[in-house]
């Protein structure tokens, strides 16, 4: 449905560091940088694997109230490793990796606010 998202975070470089160490684990990467030039305003970082930016952060006024994403991961080890390193990475505990059934039975998800107070989710669907 979505090719890609963006928003914008308060202190772009901490934002870029977070997300550099927390999605790691997931098996994405800082894919591309744009200069604030080439945007007509702040500089942006897009985030993604194969060399597909799809998640994107750029400085300026962060978005009032709390917005979620979730980053789907291939199995529950990445689901730990990624709330570990987002912890790491100065991330805040919002949920630790576990089984959620009521969203469905294999849903094994974790939840870490990032430094804008955003909810950042790791989840696999599939079963353990």
């Amino acid at each position: 449905m979505l090719d890609h998202v963006g928003i914008p975070v308060s202190d772009y470089a901490r934002s870029k560091g977070f997300y550099l160490l927390a999605l790691n684990p997931l098996g994405y990467d800082l894919v591309m940088e744009v200069a604030s030039k080439e945007t007509g305003g702040e500089r942006h970082a897009g985030f993604g694997a194969k060399g597909r930016p799809q998640f994107w952060i750029g400085g300026g006024k962060p978005i009032k109230g709390r917005v979620h994403f979730a980053f789907e991961a291939k199995d529950r080890a990445a689901v730990d490793a990624f709330y570990a390193a987002a912890l790491k990475a100065g991330g805040k505990d919002n949920g630790a990796p576990g089984l959620r059934p009521h969203y469905h039975a294999n849903y094994y998800g974790a939840f870490v606010l990032d430094p804008d107070g955003h909810n950042i989710e790791a989840v696999c669907h599939l079963p353990g």
